[in-house]
């Protein structure tokens, strides 16, 4: 899933995006309202983390223009300004939840998964065959067995089962696991996928992350009827 930051103080800026990607977010930082614009006009997010003190307009502005969009996110202010008015306002004007400054991060954190969990209409558990990943515990299992995943590791599984039988491209990946653009030649994501399937895909027999030729990779249970032998005509029942 990605966010986007909007605070232009660097110092809280950068401990944001390191603690929500340390959580397996994809972040993107905008120091102002005018690059906070711009960037939920090109991209698609799903949580605005927003400051309403920005040095070029006010973070209710940059509000009033999320909501403007048919299908915009969820929007979590977090501000110094605690007065009631202030809170007040910014939830009448759309705002999903406000949390003053200071703030612990865990708090911030859970806040950011309750709106992230309001905001999809996918179940809190996914399965496919007998893989469960529990969004909520951040947990995944095969069968009987506790899978221990990386952060990104956790991330691409999530995105992937979140969109099963869905082929995804490497560039898709990136862009919604990293904070990044993918320039086509790195293989990072060929390295996780290695990594995905040796935890859990290889000491199983049924494959479920399947390589789609010339686009990137899926989840999916195998196509059992494709993997059936064709019977002899002689044999075939009319």
């Amino acid at each position: 899933m990605r966010i986007l930051v909007v605070e232009d103080e660097k110092r809280i800026a950068d401990f944001l995006c390191r603690g929500l990607e340390g959580a397996g977010y994809a972040v993107d930082a905008a120091p102002t309202g005018t690059d906070a614009i711009e960037n939920i006009h090109s991209t698609d997010y799903d949580l605005v983390v927003l400051d309403l003190m920005l040095p070029d307009m006010d973070g209710l502005q940059v509000l009033e223009r999320v909501r403007s969009r048919k299908a915009g996110p969820p929007v979590l202010i977090l501000s110094a300004r605690g007065d009631l008015d202030d809170r007040v306002k910014g939830l009448e004007l759309g705002a999903d939840d406000y949390l003053v400054k200071p703030f612990a991060f865990v708090e911030l954190l859970a806040r950011v998964r309750a709106l992230l969990r309001r905001g999809q209409p996918t179940p809190e558990k996914l399965q496919v065959a007998d893989l469960t990943l529990d969004c909520i515990r951040r947990k995944v299992t095969r069968g009987a067995d506790g899978i221990d995943l990386a952060p990104k590791e956790f991330g691409i599984l999530e995105y992937m089962m979140r969109n099963r039988g869905r082929p995804l491209s490497r560039t898709m990946i990136v862009e919604h696991v990293w904070d990044m653009d993918y320039d086509g030649l790195t293989n990072i994501v060929d390295v996780y996928i290695r990594h995905l399937r040796s935890k859990i895909d290889d000491r199983f027999p049924q494959k479920l992350i399947q390589t789609v030729r010339g686009i990137g990779y899926m989840i999916e249970v195998p196509d059992k009827q494709a993997e059936r032998p064709v019977e002899p005509a002689s044999e075939r029942q009319v």
